[in-house]
């Protein structure tokens, strides 16, 4: 039976990504040789490295415009300390508008003083707060752009007077935006463009260098750079993975080419989930997440027979977090329209048997 993965991460990649990797596991460029036992410091791995930083900012449109692509180790929950090591000197605005920015202003609170800006919490998230104020004399403002767990997504950035950072976990590489927006953006690679096990940071050079505090070698922006993104060993496989993500991504057209799919995947699902009496949909409308539909069933007593039927139809990996409950689609860049159609179709019999 098809499988139609809606996992929210690790995520869906592309088969013929899988089928590349696996290969490369086995036995990289035909060396006889297996990727995840050559040195990292030949030139081979090297060229991977070079090219995955290189299709970054391509994609992202950065390239020439003062960034810097690395591939770092630790998850984006590091990143939520490391953003504060490289940029807090004094205090900070946070966005709140999830479970991953709430950790992120946990973490940053360590240093020096945080604020929220905004916050969603109180209504669990399920929007996102808009008409804040952000300070001039902030050293940076940090958001998330999609919010996994609830099904949020910002749609318009805010016009930000200091520098920018923003957690792209799990829209990373999915819609269209004006990334030079944005001085620091983070994102792990197991939402949207690779296996777990690296992070992907855009870093705008010129907003480094500007704390007093002392920062651990490997905690440094800068020290990654200078060595470009190869300071210590790097995690090969997901390094290589995710190169492979981009080149495809970069094959079918882009990030313009992708968001149109991605569009027409939101419509669908949303659509389903608006008409059919059976579901309501958790997020607000205006603030909806195209990665990640978050939706419950009207009356609790179908559930038995909803996950009965999703089973039979081969879908996968579509229960709600615990923190929302119902079921939660998660539609990344690799997931096929047809796997939604197939929910679609799922839901709409649901209707027929209610």
């Amino acid at each position: 039976m098809k499988k139609h993965n809606f996992s929210a991460g690790p995520c869906i990649l592309p088969q013929e990504v899988l089928l590349k990797a696996s290969e490369a596991v086995l036995d990289f460029n035909e060396s006889g040789l297996s990727l995840i036992e050559i040195s990292h410091r030949s030139k081979p791995f090297v060229d991977v490295m070079e090219n995955a930083r290189s299709l970054a900012l391509e994609l992202l449109g950065l390239e020439g415009k003062g960034y810097k692509a690395l591939f770092l180790q630790g998850g984006a929950s590091t990143q939520f300390l490391m953003v504060a090591l490289n940029m807090l000197e004094k205090r900070a605005g946070y966005l709140n508008t999830g479970t991953w920015s709430a950790k992120a202003i946990k973490e940053a609170k360590i240093y020096d003083d945080i604020y929220e800006v905004a916050s969603s919490e109180s209504a669990n998230y399920n929007y996102i707060p808009k008409g804040y104020d952000i300070p001039t004399d902030y050293d940076y403002f940090h958001c998330t752009s999609n919010n996994t767990i609830f099904g949020t997504q910002i749609k318009k950035f805010p016009e930000c007077p200091i520098p920018m950072v923003c957690d792209m976990s799990s829209d990373i590489f999915s819609r269209e935006l004006d990334f030079t927006k944005f001085d620091i953006i983070y994102a792990g690679a197991q939402k949207n463009m690779g296996p777990a096990g690296t992070t992907l940071v855009v870093v705008k050079e010129d907003v480094l260098g500007k704390v007093s505090r002392k920062i651990p070698s490997m905690m440094d922006y800068k020290v990654h750079i200078s060595k470009s993104s190869m300071f210590n060993t790097p995690p090969v496989f997901a390094v290589y993975t995710s190169m492979l993500t981009l080149e495809w991504l970069k094959n079918l057209g882009g990030i313009p080419a992708i968001s149109e799919i991605n569009d027409k995947k939101a419509r669908i699902m949303y659509s389903e989930i608006d008409i059919n009496p059976l579901f309501k949909g958790f997020a607000v409308k205006e603030d909806r997440s195209q990665m990640n539909a978050t939706f419950n069933l009207v009356n609790g007593d179908l559930k038995d027979t909803f996950d009965t039927m999703l089973k039979e139809a081969g879908i996968e990996g579509i229960n709600g977090h615990r923190s929302v409950g119902g079921y939660r689609a998660s539609m990344y860049n690799a997931l096929p329209l047809d796997s939604v159609k197939v929910l679609v179709e799922v839901m709409s019999e649901l209707e027929t048997k209610a």
